[in-house]
């Protein structure tokens, strides 16, 4: 009885160890800009703007899903998995064809340490 008890406390223990994912191995983003000021644009200019990343984590970044405040700005994600080390890319093309101030939230959503991570447009749309 007290060999059943002691298999059935260490099979536990096994199991608690094991079904712990370690944040050491998650990928982590780091973005060389957080916030992207435009500065003062003519209407209808090129909205188009760049964030560049590299994962310092140690396992492949996937970028699940990412979302906007509005939907002015219109982000494009990475298709394949950044892996340890390497550079990324995400573009935000905001809409210019509407004059006055914008500040834009753009979330992205992964697999990294941080899974929810906020980056920010803004800028000043002036007329012809």
């Amino acid at each position: 009885m007290k060999k059943y008890i002691l298999f059935l406390f260490l099979l536990g223990i096994s199991f608690i160890g094991f079904g712990q994912n370690s944040n050491d191995t998650k990928p982590v983003f780091k973005f060389e800009k957080e916030l992207i000021n435009y500065g003062k644009i003519i209407q209808n200019s090129n909205g188009n703007r760049v964030f560049e990343f590299t994962n310092t984590g140690k396992s492949p970044l996937i970028i699940k899903e990412i979302i906007t405040s509005c939907d002015c700005a219109i982000p494009k994600k990475p298709s394949a998995p950044i892996m340890p080390g390497e550079k990324g890319k995400i573009t935000v093309s905001y809409d210019t064809s509407k004059p006055g101030g914008f500040s834009k939230q753009i979330t992205i959503f992964s697999n990294a340490k941080k899974s929810r991570k906020i980056i920010r447009i803004r800028g000043f749309v002036t007329k012809k």
